[in-house]
């Protein structure tokens, strides 16, 4: 694509959008990873035009993408800068997905914990005075296939993770619906880092306690599912911060 002529990439809406939406992850993944270091200046446009063949159109509108994450910050006369780490968007799903693509370190997975203790309990709460019929089953099948005989670890992560998204669902607010996104890439990073499914006794309990979530729910208690919900958030939590302590997962 490079030396092609720019008005290629104005014409067609559709390259153009996934022209942008290449720039946008590569230097993404780039300012999250540190290899540009907060602070410091983006390479200049005609670099970064010949370095991803795309026109001064795509260039700007990835750079309106990445400023709308909170990842950098136009100055006129001074050019392009990555903004601190303390103004970037982590509820952005591309935000996450770009850390989690990284590798979490200790803090972070504590972080996303933190803020997971603090909203599924009350989803859940919420789901079990809210869930409909079809909702429940849904939980119910979730369940089944988290518990399934032999299950293998990716299985297990997908039955996991529907569950939970799920039961944000059937909270019945919007903004559940909007952080499942954080729901899901902070599971998939604890049970990545720690899976159940490792060791016998800990895939039972956990079969156990998510079973808890589903009965409570299903019986419209809401006191008893945000319970066991902040039970098995806090268990999640306890052993993928056990598992990167004794990987040494480096600290950023």
């Amino acid at each position: 694509m490079q030396g092609a002529p720019q008005h290629a990439y104005v014409s067609v809406p559709g390259a153009a959008r996934s022209q942008t939406s290449r720039v946008v992850n590569d230097l993404g993944r780039t300012i999250i990873s540190g290899r540009l270091a907060e602070g410091s200046l983006l390479p200049g446009d005609s670099e970064l035009i010949e370095r991803y063949g795309v026109s001064r159109t795509v260039l700007r509108e990835a750079f309106r993408t990445l400023s709308g994450k909170g990842l950098v910050h136009a100055k006129a006369r001074i050019g392009t800068k990555v903004r601190p780490r303390s103004d970037w968007n982590l509820f952005d799903p591309s935000v996450l997905v770009w850390h989690a693509e990284q590798g979490f370190s200790p803090d972070f997975l504590k972080h996303l914990g933190e803020i997971r203790l603090a909203l599924e309990p009350e989803g859940a709460a919420l789901a079990a005075q809210r869930r409909s019929a079809q909702q429940l089953e849904d939980m119910r099948d979730w369940l089944g296939k988290m518990s399934a005989s032999g299950v293998s670890k990716a299985d297990f992560v997908r039955a996991d993770l529907g569950l939970h998204l799920t039961i944000a669902a059937a909270a019945g607010n919007p903004f559940f619906v909007s952080i499942s996104t954080l729901i899901e890439v902070a599971l998939d990073a604890m049970l990545t880092a720690s899976s159940p499914t490792e060791d016998p006794q800990r895939f039972a309990i956990s079969v156990r306690d998510h079973a808890g979530i589903v009965t409570a729910i299903a019986a419209k208690d809401a006191e008893a599912a945000r319970r066991h919900m902040r039970a098995v958030v806090q268990m999640g939590i306890d052993q993928s911060s056990q598992a990167l302590d004794t990987a040494a997962v480096p600290r950023r």
